[in-house]
C-alpha cells in the first residue's frame, strides 16, 4: 500500500495523485532545515510554499462530495493554515476522521475514489512527519550543531551525539577527538563500530532488518492515531487486528516516539512476523493451534513451534465474555 521509495520519511501510498507525490518528493529534498521548532525555517512555512497549491489544484478538479473530506477544501483557508491553527497532532487526528467518515459514507471503491484515498493517507503521513522532524541545527557543546539528530536510526534511544549534547555535562573528560567521533546516527548500542574499530554484531543485525523496523514504526505509529478502528494499514485483516488489540493495551500516542520506536525495534529483535501476529490474533479467538493451522494453511507443528517462540510481551488477552 505504501510506496517507500525515493520518499525518506514520509510514505507516499500507492495510487497517490500524482501531482501531490511529485510535491511531497520536493518538499522531502529540501526540508532539512525546517522543523515546527524552528523560527527561521517553520515547516508549516514550507508546507504553504509547496504543498498548498497542489492540494487546492487538485481538491479543485474533484466532484464537490469529496470536499468536506479534505481539510479546508473549499472554504478559502490553506491546508498549512489549518496546520498552523490546530497543531500537527490535532490535525492528524482530525484527517484521519475526515477520511473514515468518507470510507463510511461515500466510497464506491471506483478508481477515482481510491486516488482519492490514497491522497488523503499520502497528506496524514506528511503532516504525522512534520510533527516528528527534528531542527537541522541545534546548538551542541563545543561540537558542530549541524551534525546533531535526535534518535538512533534504529531504536528510540538518542543517537550519541544527542545524548552527549542533552547530558548537560560540560566536565566531561572525554577529549574533543573523541567527542568528535560521536555518532549522530546511531545510539551507544547501534553504533557501526566498536571503540576496538571492530564492526559491532547489533548494528549489522539491525541494518539488515532495518525495512522491517520502518515498516512495524508506521502500523505503530498509523494506529496510535486512532485507536478505536483499525488502522495499520498491512493489507491483512488479522495482522491489523493484532495491531489494533495489542496496542489497546497500550497507553502510548503519537507523542511517545521514543516508546514507538523501541517498540518496534523488539518486535523485530523478537522475530514477530505477521506469521505470528496472525496466530496471536486466532489465538484470541479461542482457536486452537489444530484449526489455526487449517486456517492459515499450514502444519499444526508449525503453529506450536512459533507459539513456542512468541515473547509473553507480545501476548494478547482473551476477550471477556459475560455471562447470562
Amino acid at each position: 500500500m505504501v510506496d517507500m521509495k525515493n520518499c525518506s520519511a514520509i510514505a507516499i501510498w500507492k495510487g497517490c495523485d500524482p501531482t501531490v507525490a511529485d510535491a511531497i518528493r520536493r518538499f522531502r529534498d529540501c526540508w532539512e532545515p525546517y522543523s515546527a521548532a524552528s523560527k527561521r525555517y517553520p515547516i508549516a512555512r514550507l508546507v504553504e510554499e509547496l504543498i498548498d497549491p497542489v492540494v487546492a489544484t487538485y481538491t479543485a478538479t474533484l466532484p464537490s462530495r469529496y470536499l468536506g473530506h479534505v481539510p479546508g477544501a473549499g472554504t478559502g483557508v490553506a491546508f498549512s493554515e489549518i496546520m498552523r491553527l490546530v497543531g500537527a497532532e490535532a490535525m492528524v487526528r482530525v484527517q484521519h476522521r475526515l477520511l473514515r467518515a468518507f470510507v463510511l459514507t461515500e466510497d464506491q471503491q471506483s478508481k477515482r475514489d481510491q486516488r482519492f484515498i490514497a491522497t488523503l493517507e499520502t497528506l496524514i503521513e506528511l503532516v504525522w512527519a512534520c510533527k516528528r522532524k527534528q531542527p537541522a541545527k541545534r546548538n551542541v557543546r563545543g561540537l558542530n550543531g549541524q551534525r546533531l539528530k535526535v534518535f538512533c536510526r534504529f531504536c528510540g534511544k538518542l543517537a550519541e551525539l544527542a545524548s552527549f549534547a542533552e547530558s548537560g555535562n560540560d566536565n566531561d573528560q572525554r577529549g574533543m577527538d573523541e567527542k568528535l567521533r560521536l555518532s549522530n546516527l546511531y545510539c551507544a548500542t547501534h553504533r557501526p563500530k566498536l571503540p576496538d574499530g571492530e564492526w559491532n554484531p547489533e548494528y549489522r543485525k539491525a541494518k539488515r532488518s532495518v525495512a522491517q523496523f520502518d515498516l512495524e514504526l508506521i502500523r505503530l505509529s498509523r494506529q496510535c492515531a486512532s485507536r478505536v478502528t483499525l488502522q495499520a494499514e498491512s493489507g491483512d485483516e488479522l495482522v491489523d487486528g493484532y495491531i489494533h488489540n495489542y496496542m489497546l493495551g497500550q497507553t502510548l500516542t503519537l507523542a511517545d516516539e521514543a516508546e514507538l520506536r523501541n517498540l518496534a525495534r523488539l518486535m523485530v529483535d523478537s522475530r514477530l512476523s505477521d506469521r505470528k501476529k496472525q496466530i496471536l490474533m486466532l489465538q484470541r479467538f479461542d482457536l486452537n493451534q489444530s484449526a489455526i493451522a487449517r486456517r492459515l494453511g499450514i502444519e499444526r507443528q508449525a503453529v506450536s513451534k512459533a507459539v513456542a517462540s512468541i515473547p509473553e510481551i507480545f501476548r494478547l488477552s482473551r476477550p471477556q465474555r459475560s455471562d447470562n
